[in-house]
């Protein structure tokens, strides 16, 4: 049996955090120069297919990219690399099969707060990993050029420091000192927590937009992993308009809180039927935090076991959503 392919979405201009892992997690660089050696075939796929490198990290059985695809290739350009790396540590290491743990993940990225919290998730790989303290003393990962004046030809900055200043310097000053207070936070991977869908990371409308991109002849094909759950997903905008409707308000009070058990019931189902994050619902409602959406959701969704009535109501609302 063919095994599934999980969906790629590509399209020009298109951000993504790409990451492949070693097969049955075993390492995939043995030397210094194996990392050099990785680093020179993404260089070649850089050139040949004008792709761009924002930031990485290559740990010892897995690495991170943050790609750019002017071209719309990720696939090509991603095939170039893992290929070429694969057939030269097979012979150097007089080895065969595979090196790689099937096809690399991708993640298409909003440009905005996500990306910048991803690439410190990204340049923070060492330090979670124990191998260095601080991310300036990893040799292998793209930190060093974002917060000194070292020369990298493979990397471009410019997008994600000018997320945080228009001054280079000093976004690279702000940039050290947002990385760097995020060491030792219990939960150092909460923006992988936003992914929707398992292939998504941005706000609402960057979400919404995405899936408009991946209709129809995407979603149509065999062998797809997310496919039928892609099919079940609705924006939280949508849901909200049918709630608006059926209750006979306007959608635009119910974010702003003039309805209250609409917006409880809006945030459950948006919850429940979109895959979004909180901090993604929060979004949609003015000057919810993310810990009030979950509180109301919690809540609200005991109440909804509790009472066969409002379970009901709740069902009805379920059957409209299309």
């Amino acid at each position: 049996m063919e095994m599934a392919r999980a969906l790629r979405i590509e399209y020009e201009d298109a951000v993504y955090h790409v990451l492949s892992r070693g097969n049955e997690r075993r390492r995939i660089y043995f030397s210094k120069t194996d990392y050099q050696k990785f680093l020179g075939y993404v260089a070649e796929a850089k050139k040949k297919y004008g792709i761009e490198i924002h930031s990485y990290a290559l740990m010892k059985n897995h690495y991170h990219l943050v790609i750019e695809t002017p071209d719309a290739n990720l696939s090509k350009a991603m095939h170039h690399i893992n290929s070429s790396y694969t057939t030269y540590i097979n012979n150097r290491m007089k080895r065969n099969g595979h090196l790689f743990q099937g096809r690399y993940k991708a993640i298409v990225v909003s440009r905005d707060s996500y990306l910048a919290e991803l690439s410190r998730y990204v340049h923070l790989n060492p330090v979670r990993a124990g191998m260095v303290k601080k991310p300036e003393e990893y040799p292998f990962s793209s930190y060093q050029t974002y917060v000194t004046d070292k020369n990298n030809e493979l990397l471009t900055q410019d997008l994600i420091l000018g997320l945080i200043s228009g001054n280079k310097a000093e976004a690279k000053r702000q940039y050290r000192r947002f990385t760097e207070s995020a060491i030792g936070e219990e939960e150092p991977d909460e923006i992988l927590k936003n992914v929707y869908g398992g292939i998504i990371l941005g706000g609402t409308r960057f979400i919404k937009e995405t899936l408009g991109r991946i209709k129809g002849e995407y979603l149509s094909k065999e062998g797809i992993t997310q496919r039928r759950a892609l099919r079940t997903l609705h924006s939280g905008e949508e849901i909200i308009e049918v709630i608006a409707k059926l209750y006979k308000v306007k959608a635009e009070e119910i974010r702003k809180n003039k309805y209250r058990e609409q917006r409880k019931i809006a945030i459950y189902l948006i919850k429940e039927k979109s895959g979004a994050t909180n901090r993604q619902i929060s979004e949609l409602f003015d000057g919810m935090s993310c810990a009030a959406i979950a509180k109301t959701y919690e809540r609200f969704k005991k109440e909804v076991k509790g009472s066969r009535k409002l379970y009901k109501e709740i069902a009805g609302i379920e059957k409209a959503i299309v």
